[in-house]
């Protein structure tokens, strides 16, 4: 007995020390700093909630924090009307494996190249002598080039959708996978539509899939500030970009660190409640 508790122990303690090294000891610092001062040039130790009274005062965070939301939002909603449709066809409609391998591939693959090249791929497809541009003006749509397509959310929302959707399609199409065919096949002998079958079986059966896919989706987007660099200009700035920038030229580290924790809330209270959905959707279905 003691013995198997020893291994079990042994087996554990890399993976507890990794945890407790790179994730509660970092965050722990980022706690004991969000109740700090500063006066500059220095960071004063203090146990005071002016940081956080700050956050919660001050306007420009809660507009800065809504259209971070906003943003991660759509670009989860338009990754799953991408992507549902897609992992759909793969599962059911593509016979062959090899066709299905290479087709699942293609979305998988970008993420092996780096997220910085993806997402400087748009911005040279949206620029000004972009592709989108030299398309619209060699086909007499536009008479010059235009700088609408650049430099806005619209633009912040394209990016994010084509970096984030693999990790929306992976989910989705392992839920689909699972659905026995046996199941959707009896659905048709007793009569019922393909619609029909879609709504009482395959939508109900792939929500696992679609929480999983929405909240890694939303919680990407919800912390990426490379984009609003890139492609999001004045009206793009994102609540990651606020916070590296209180921690680099602003040299607020408190704030920072306060910032940083309430984004950590805000992200744990998202995947809180999506367990909470699918155990209340598997519930259901049981």
């Amino acid at each position: 007995m003691k013995a198997g508790r020893l291994k079990q122990y042994l087996v554990l303690s890399p993976p507890l020390a990794w945890t407790i090294l790179f994730m509660f000891v970092p965050y722990t610092v980022l706690l004991i700093y969000s109740f700090w001062q500063t006066q500059f040039p220095l960071f004063v130790p203090d146990f005071q909630f002016g940081n956080y009274r700050q956050i919660l005062t001050d306007p420009q965070y809660a507009r800065v924090l809504l259209r971070t939301i906003k943003i991660a939002g759509l670009v989860s909603a338009f990754s799953l009307l991408l992507a549902y449709p897609y992992a759909y066809f793969l599962v059911f409609k593509v016979r062959r494996s090899g066709v299905r391998l290479a087709l699942y591939m293609a979305v998988v693959a970008p993420l092996w190249v780096s997220y910085l090249l993806r997402a400087y791929t748009w911005k040279t497809i949206l620029g000004t002598e972009g592709l989108l541009n030299s398309f619209l003006v060699s086909t007499g749509i536009l008479s010059e080039p235009s700088a609408l397509f650049l430099y806005n959310q619209a633009a912040m929302i394209v990016t994010l959708t084509y970096v984030f959707i693999p990790f929306m399609v992976m989910p989705i199409y392992a839920a689909l996978e699972k659905i026995p065919t046996s199941m959707i096949e009896a659905s048709a002998d007793l009569g019922e539509s393909a619609f029909a079958t879609f709504l009482k079986i395959t939508l109900p059966l792939s929500i696992p899939g679609i929480v999983a896919g929405f909240t890694m989706t939303f919680c990407l987007a919800f912390g990426d500030f490379i984009a609003p660099i890139l492609v999001g200009g004045p009206d793009g700035l994102m609540i990651a970009n606020v916070i590296a920038s209180q921690f680099g030229a602003a040299l607020n580290w408190p704030l920072g660190s306060a910032l940083a924790l309430v984004m950590l809330v805000i992200v744990l209270g998202i995947i809180s409640a999506s367990d909470r959905f699918e155990r209340f959707g598997k519930a259901r279905l049981g």
